[in-house]
């Protein structure tokens, strides 16, 4: 589908295009003088879809209803489909360790998701709440623009937990993915349907790499083990 920044009637600057109409029937290359008469005669916009196409493909349909929809739908499914997503670090996390869940919390944050960040201390680290309070303030400067702090550092037993939410920056950055993946589809589904109306045998189409599960990024999988050590470090103070 088209995104809302597309080329509308006059701003397609092509001399020729491959036009489909509404209901996705291919009306084939026309010049664009035709093509805007065949839009203006059923009251309708010449959207491009594909710009990088040979002859740029144009879709007929009403543009300015298209706008105001994707806006509404976008609106409605924004929180819904916001996930918290969860980073974890130890007050001794090193230098290499740090610049690498930092990557991650950029990045879910320009996916749009909101990220816990979460300190981690373990015995006598706990008289040292203080590094892992300078850990969290470094995160949220280091996100700068991309991130506002939704929760405050908050410490809750062992764990000092931060949580940050996706800034006006971020949530644009993914709006502008979703539509860079939306033309991509659009165009290799043009590029299929093109392929088949010539009798051509459709190419192998690559398998999606399925997302790196990496939400829970933690340093450590003995959380039990160091749970028992502790207890056994107070017992003996």
């Amino acid at each position: 589908m088209p995104g809302t920044n597309n080329r509308v009637n006059r701003q397609i600057r092509a001399r020729e295009v491959r036009v489909i109409s509404g209901d996705g029937e291919q009306l084939g290359i026309m010049s664009i003088e035709e093509a805007l008469r065949k839009a203006d005669e059923q009251g309708l916009d010449l959207v491009e879809v594909a710009a990088v196409s040979r002859p740029p493909v144009c879709r007929i349909m009403d543009y300015g209803k298209f706008k105001y929809s994707q806006k509404k739908k976008q609106k409605g499914t924004r929180q819904a489909s916001q996930q918290m997503k969860e980073v974890k670090l130890r007050p001794k996390t090193e230098e290499h360790d740090y610049q690498v869940k930092l990557k991650h919390i950029t990045r879910f944050l320009t996916e749009g998701h909101k990220v816990k960040i979460t300190v981690r201390f373990r015995g006598r680290e706990m008289a040292h709440k203080d590094i892992g309070l300078e850990m969290l303030n470094r995160i949220s400067k280091d996100a700068g623009d991309l991130a506002v702090i939704a929760a405050p550092p908050l410490m809750e037993g062992r764990l000092l937990q931060m949580v940050l939410a996706p800034s006006p920056r971020a949530l644009v950055i993914k709006r502008a993915k979703d539509e860079e993946r939306a033309k991509l589809r659009e165009q290799q589904a043009l590029a299929r349907k093109a392929r088949a109306d010539r009798g051509e045998p459709p190419l192998e189409e690559k398998e999606e790499e399925p997302e790196e599960e990496e939400e829970d990024l933690d340093e450590d999988d003995d959380d039990e083990e160091d749970d028992e050590e502790d207890d056994k470090e107070g017992a003996k103070e």
